[in-house]
């Protein structure tokens, strides 16, 4: 079991290096953008929708990285003095309840919207904007598959500390 949770957890450790990368290419994109307009008086619409692509799949691949560090917002009140055990039932039942079934309707929904928009040859409405919208709208199901991948990780840590022996420290 800990071989497998150490898989999980470098494969969404790499998910947390797009998601750098994919902010690092939004920044330049925006630095471009801004540098064009300003001292070329010159607008591209499709760098302005490449920004806004780039920040949804970067936040969208997020999601799953956040729930891996358990870096989510929390607003609690009676957690944090609760015992580690009892966290763990928390955490597990929340993830039970929420995350995998909340995922997987996102999933199931999300492949239909990007493959309607992929069958519908789906483009911006702009003239010179970007085409080929079903990449943007398949990062949808895919950072989900990540969720859960997330999900499966945190529950196997939560599970070993119910069964007295911590996959890691916390």
């Amino acid at each position: 079991m800990k071989k497998l949770h150490t898989l999980l957890g470098k494969q969404l450790d790499y998910l947390g290096y797009l998601c750098a990368i994919l902010m690092i290419l939004m920044l330049f994109n925006v630095f471009y953008d801004v540098v064009m307009r300003y001292l070329f008086n010159n607008v591209s619409i499709a760098m302005q929708e490449l920004e806004w692509h780039l920040f949804s799949a970067m936040f969208m691949f997020g999601i799953g990285y956040t729930l891996k560090e358990d870096g989510h917002v929390r607003v609690d009140v009676f957690y944090d003095t609760l015992s580690r055990k009892t966290q763990a039932i928390i955490n597990t039942v929340g993830i039970l309840i929420t995350v995998f079934p909340f995922s997987l309707l996102i999933i199931y929904f999300g492949l239909t919207f990007a493959n309607d928009a992929y069958l519908l040859g789906e483009k911006s409405p702009d003239p010179g904007g970007l085409r080929y919208f079903w990449i943007i709208k398949s990062v949808i199901p895919l950072s989900f598959f990540f969720v859960i991948t997330a999900g499966i990780y945190r529950l196997m840590g939560e599970i070993s500390v119910l069964i007295g022996s911590p996959l890691e420290a916390k």
